[in-house]
């Protein structure tokens, strides 16, 4: 693959949530800060909506503009970017693709959560990814319950070190990776077994299943995946190993359930 389309967001004085096409894919701090990282998975071929929400809610949560002052200049960006393989997006040979950008200035008023959006043909010719067509998910009783017996029993075998049922229940996501980046879905799976054994095996996979109150689902593209979340809006199978220095990593979960079966498709 010569050519790798980046999402890069940055914010200032505000939290701010970056979707493309309905996909929440970062959350940047009232701080400010930036991210930038590849989104092929995400992307469909012809009419793509990249969008960005200033001070969003909680997770899931409907909330009414409310009046807002900006302290500082306040300010947001998401911006979509061509770059030749291992360049960045200051590369002057990268090129922006889409751009969404918010902005109020200091001592201003404005009204908060605030979205701006916009839709672009891209030129990208990825097969229907499979989340397009899973059927919409009614978020009743059951499903909360088979939800968390899911992730539950993924937090369990991930901390034994074993890490079959995840890679089984996210087959179809490691298929279409390969195919977004042109890569081989066997190497990844073998990579991912690779890393979870060295983790296990340094004593770095502490990992707790979590209780009903510690999962928040939050229904995507237009309900077709569920995201499991913590209370706090991050993923909600992580490890909490008590050395930070073997570092905390997690695994994002959109789930889609087709005749009763959970997948992992992003």
């Amino acid at each position: 693959m010569e050519r790798l389309m980046l999402l890069h967001a940055e914010s200032g004085g505000c939290s701010v949530e970056v979707l493309l096409n309905g996909m929440p894919l970062v959350a940047l701090p009232i701080a400010g800060g930036s991210a930038c990282f590849p989104v092929h998975e995400y992307t469909l071929t012809g009419r793509n909506r990249l969008a960005i929400t200033v001070f969003p809610g909680p997770p899931g949560a409907a909330v009414a503009p409310q009046p807002r002052v900006a302290i500082v200049a306040t300010w947001a960006r998401a911006r979509l970017v061509l770059v030749r393989q291992g360049h960045g997006v200051a590369d002057p040979d990268a090129r922006v693709l889409a751009s969404v950008e918010w902005a109020a200035p200091e001592g201003k008023g404005f009204d908060a959560p605030a979205t701006q959006d916009r839709e672009v043909d891209l030129p990208v010719s990825f097969p229907r990814w499979r989340w397009l067509d899973a059927p919409p998910i009614e978020l009743t009783a059951g499903v909360q319950r088979q939800a968390l017996e899911f992730v539950q029993q993924q937090a369990i075998e991930l901390a034994r070190g074993n890490p079959e049922p995840f890679l089984a229940a996210a087959r179809l996501r490691f298929e279409e990776l390969a195919l977004a980046y042109q890569t081989s879905p066997q190497d990844a799976m073998q990579r991912f077994r690779t890393q979870l054994q060295q983790r296990f095996e340094a004593k770095a996979l502490k990992i707790v299943p979590p209780n009903a109150e510690d999962l928040l689902l939050r229904p995507v593209v237009d309900a077709r995946l569920i995201e499991c979340l913590s209370p706090l809006g991050g993923p909600v199978l992580r490890t909490q190993n008590d050395d930070v220095s073997a570092g905390n990593p997690s695994w994002p979960l959109r789930l889609a359930i087709v005749e009763g079966r959970i997948y992992v498709l992003r």
